[in-house]
């Protein structure tokens, strides 16, 4: 191994280090807590050989969320590909959004609620967001009929993140968080017409 290939491998451990242990104080703290110079002092390197990773805590923020996007692209995969019908498939993805954003409050804070410098919706997104969008498109697009499954896939993702976050803050009681959910794929998988959902089709 070449001098520049092991400064490179050595580069890449410490950017590594510097995400995990900002997710790890997140979590336990807030991201209040998270700043350079706490980061610096948990992983004992200089704030200097810090910003020469990252600019500041927004970009740490923002890797924390590309990171946090790739798992939840896989998360949204498994649900969606255990499933044997369409709208099924619909919701074990939502299902799975749900409880991914329940299970990493700090983490989905990162990827979707603080401000961060990731450019969403356009040419240049980051792979990792783009992929998760993917996973709503594939899931919604056996019910757009003549719609828009983009558009359809903004408005899936959109309300599902609605309610997770009127829910974590106390603004929708927890108690009919299912029933909200359960609520929010009939409606997705109506009939662009209107009409009985999937789930209601057929019988008397």
């Amino acid at each position: 191994m070449s001098t520049q290939e092991r400064r490179e491998r050595e580069r890449a451990r410490r950017r590594r280090l510097i995400v995990t242990v900002a997710r790890e104080l997140a979590e336990t703290e807030g991201w209040e807590a998270v700043t350079t110079r706490r980061l610096a002092e948990r992983i004992e390197y200089s704030q200097p050989v810090l910003y020469s990773h990252f600019a500041g805590k927004d970009a740490i923020v923002a890797a924390v969320a590309l990171e946090g996007f790739a798992e939840l692209t896989a998360e949204l995969g498994k649900a969606r590909l255990r499933a044997e019908d369409p709208r099924e498939a619909l919701s074990a993805l939502i299902h799975a959004y749900a409880d991914f954003a329940r299970l990493n409050p700090s983490l989905y804070d990162a990827m979707l609620t603080l401000a961060v410098d990731l450019p969403f919706g356009r040419p240049d997104t980051p792979a990792p967001l783009q992929a998760a969008f993917a996973e709503f498109r594939e899931a919604i697009a056996a019910f757009a009929d003549d719609r828009d499954t983009g558009v359809l896939a903004e408005i899936a993702w959109g309300s599902v993140h609605g309610l997770v976050t009127l829910t974590r803050s106390g603004r929708l009681p927890a108690a009919h968080h299912e029933r909200r959910l359960a609520m929010l794929i009939d409606q997705l998988t109506a009939p662009a017409g209107g009409g009985r959902p999937a789930s209601a089709a057929g019988g008397g």
